[in-house]
């Protein structure tokens, strides 16, 4: 996960860059504009998967944490999710099971499931300490998208209803206007055609650079 995350930051960084040097020579064209909007669709979409991540991880963490506390309880160990939490935050197992007696066999099999989970969320912990910073990162970038996001997804929203008006429209001059049906549906046509230009340019990937639709 790491790995495949720290390549798609990589790609978007440098999709960054890039509109950043175009825009800086003032360059403005509509291939630019839906290279923003894609880029800035895409960082969002970044960091949504990652914060679903980071919640399944946490969710996992808890998971393992439970089942500790119930192995150590066969043990004959009973602990507060203070201590556990102060356990797992020292790394220091050893406090809790240096003193159980290896007596039987469900014993032993106890101590092995607490060793096991023990390992298992300082794995966890360490994916989340090295992911923070990406995620910090792309999470401002996101934010200070946001406006920009907002704005197209509305434009968006608005052509959508040009079109939907559009279509109604057609239907009353279908059944009212019998006598014009040679005119109307060109002038319908053409209001549509124009508002799914308008649509298309948001949504339609630009062509030569091999962008991915929003």
């Amino acid at each position: 996960i790491k790995k495949t995350a720290n390549k798609v930051r990589s790609k978007l960084k440098a999709i960054e860059q890039s509109i950043e040097q175009e825009e800086g020579l003032n360059r403005s064209s509509a291939d630019l504009r839906i290279r923003k909007t894609q880029h800035s669709t895409l960082s969002r979409k970044f960091v949504e998967v990652m914060t679903e991540y980071n919640a399944t991880q946490s969710k996992y963490r808890d998971r393992c944490k439970d089942r500790i506390q119930r192995q150590l309880e066969i043990t004959g160990r009973t602990t507060t999710n203070e201590e556990l939490e102060d356990m797992l935050e020292s790394g220091k197992l050893a406090i809790f099971t240096d003193d159980i007696k290896m007596d039987s066999q469900m014993t032993k099999q106890a101590l092995n499931e607490i060793e096991t989970r023990h390992n298992e969320i300082i794995k966890l912990e360490t994916s989340i300490r090295e992911l923070h910073d990406m995620f910090v990162d792309m999470a401002m970038l996101v934010e200070s998208q946001g406006e920009m996001i907002d704005r197209i997804e509305y434009n968006v929203e608005h052509s959508v209803d040009y079109v939907e008006r559009a279509v109604s429209d057609t239907k009353k001059a279908v059944k009212y206007q019998s006598k014009a049906r040679r005119v109307i549906p060109a002038q319908v046509g053409l209001t549509l055609g124009k508002n799914f230009g308008d649509i298309q340019g948001w949504l339609t990937p630009g062509r030569g650079h091999g962008a991915c639709r929003p």
